[in-house]
């Protein structure tokens, strides 16, 4: 009798730890994969002219300190969403993976602009003709990677049409 008790306690946490390094075997992928788009997404978007001149507006960031820490945020942003779209999954409204992502990375989108370009707009600068222009480029660069961190991690979360998971069971 103690064995089999026993016996199926050391079963369930087998089960656990299996399915616990799935999970942590997908999140770090998407993570890795969301933070690298967002990171190739800045560069590209980082040397267009008007991302000169929004940078120059903001006490001439230089261009390696943004390519640096976008890695760094990107890496953070795509494990949020990661996270959100690995635990979630069955609460977000949709059938499509790369929707449900994208619809985890608008709303992170949100959060950055409401925590971040606001503040450095609207309050960073004295003419309000100014911010408000330099507000939208800001947030169009961010709304280009954000989506594109989503299209991507959702995609990769589909196991069925990419096989980056293939050998990994639910």
């Amino acid at each position: 009798m103690k064995c089999n008790i026993l016996r199926e306690i050391l079963m369930t946490t087998q089960m656990q730890k299996t399915g616990s390094t799935i999970l942590s075997k997908k999140l770090f992928k998407l993570t890795i994969a969301g933070g690298l788009v967002f990171w190739v997404t800045t560069i590209a978007t980082s040397l267009l002219p008007i991302a000169a001149e929004y940078r120059a507006a903001y006490s001439n960031w230089s261009i390696q300190t943004v390519w640096v820490t976008s890695l760094l945020m990107g890496m953070i942003i795509g494990y949020c969403v990661s996270y959100f779209l690995l635990c979630y999954f069955d609460k977000i409204p949709s059938k499509n993976p790369v929707l449900k992502s994208m619809v985890i990375s608008v709303i992170a989108l949100i959060i950055a602009v409401i925590l971040i370009d606001v503040p450095q707009s609207f309050f960073g600068m004295r003419n309000s003709f100014d911010a408000l222009y330099y507000f939208f480029i800001g947030a169009m660069f961010n709304m280009a990677r954000f989506l594109l961190l989503g299209m991507v991690i959702g995609y990769l979360y589909n196991e069925r049409t990419h096989s980056l998971f293939k050998g990994d069971k639910k």
